[in-house]
């Protein structure tokens, strides 16, 4: 059995609090039915719960996550008997709970805390909606009507769990519903260039359209001058990754202009997948520069670059750190991107 987790201070929750409570009190942006899609999460190599009634939630206006019927879960996986039930104050119902995620399959690597006393992994505690009739019996609690469809059901930190779209894994978060992504072959000439310097030149390029974001011009590799390129390192000297849940891993390179003490190094200016989802398997390999860091030479027209990125969102989640960059697409969890 978990421990209690109402035995812990307040504060070692309070992000979770934070987080229960403004979705309580100003509702999701929207929500969507999932069905019939099935969706699986699996702990511990184990399916820990089974839904065709999964609904989309956004949290905010980026990019949906998952929330389960309480239902969906195997037996003994959630514990949110009062005894365990957190609240604000002792006589106070909240309208949520919170339950540690019990593996039916433990592992000493999945459970960081193997004694009761210490403190629990907050990535694996869920939070529970409940209550239908909560406005009815606590008028005092503000509550956005937009939060009935989340009764009864749990959001789990999608980086606790492994997901299963039918029989397809999937990573960072899911897709959303309403943006697509098209690759487009074009023979229009293409040229890249930083401060006046050729970098790449190619008679043709991909596309790549993705809803909201700048078109982005994947090129072949050996278009580019190699000269100018070098593998992108973390300041820990790890290689440069990052996720996307449209595209795939991506690899990142620096481009270095110049030498000796005149040198300059653009950091994370090009990115390639080596295997990309299946809807973008045509630019596997193929490089692509931040149309914000470099000039692009489109068919003799020089385009104007897009706003530069920003990061928008940055958080942590299960002890990982998370970025949302704005203009690229790219969600940053597990994997962290230096920003320059």
């Amino acid at each position: 059995m978990p421990p209690a987790l109402n035995k812990f201070p307040f504060n070692k929750f309070s992000a979770l609090h934070s987080h229960a409570l403004g979705i309580l009190e100003d509702g999701p942006v929207k929500t969507l039915p999932a069905s019939p899609k099935r969706i699986r999460c699996r702990l511990d190599g184990v399916v820990i719960a089974d839904t065709t009634s999964a609904l989309y939630v956004w949290e905010h206006a980026r990019y949906p996550t998952y929330y389960l019927p309480l239902d969906a879960f195997a037996p003994g996986v959630l514990n949110y008997t009062q005894a365990q039930k957190i609240t604000l104050e002792d006589d106070e119902d909240d309208g949520y709970a919170f339950s540690l995620l019990t593996s039916p399959n433990p592992s000493p690597e999945s459970n960081p805390n193997p004694n009761p006393e210490s403190e629990p992994d907050t990535s694996k505690i869920a939070t529970i909606f409940l209550h239908s009739a909560l406005r009815a019996r606590y008028p005092h609690i503000p509550q956005s009507p937009n939060t009935e469809p989340l009764l009864n059901h749990v959001r789990l930190d999608f980086s606790a769990v492994e997901w299963y779209e039918e029989d397809s894994r999937i990573t960072i978060h899911p897709k959303d519903p309403f943006k697509r992504i098209d690759v487009v072959f074009s023979s229009r000439p293409i040229r890249i260039l930083i401060s006046g310097i050729e970098i790449a030149s190619s008679p043709s390029s991909f596309h790549l359209y993705e809803t909201g974001l700048p078109v982005r011009f994947y090129l072949p590799p050996t278009s580019v001058d190699g000269r100018f390129l070098k593998a992108s390192k973390t300041e820990s000297g790890e290689a440069t990754v990052t996720g996307c849940p449209y595209k795939g891993e991506a690899g990142y390179y620096d481009v270095v202009l110049g030498g000796g003490g005149e040198e300059e190094r653009l950091k994370d200016v090009a990115w390639y997948y080596t295997n990309p989802k299946p809807e973008c398997a045509a630019i596997a390999g193929c490089l692509c520069f931040y149309n914000e860091k470099v000039d692009i030479e489109l068919d003799g027209v020089m385009l104007e670059r897009p706003k530069p990125y920003s990061v928008i969102d940055e958080q942590v989640e299960g002890g990982d750190q998370c970025y949302f960059l704005k203009g690229t697409g790219h969600f940053m969890s597990r994997y962290v991107l230096n920003i320059v």
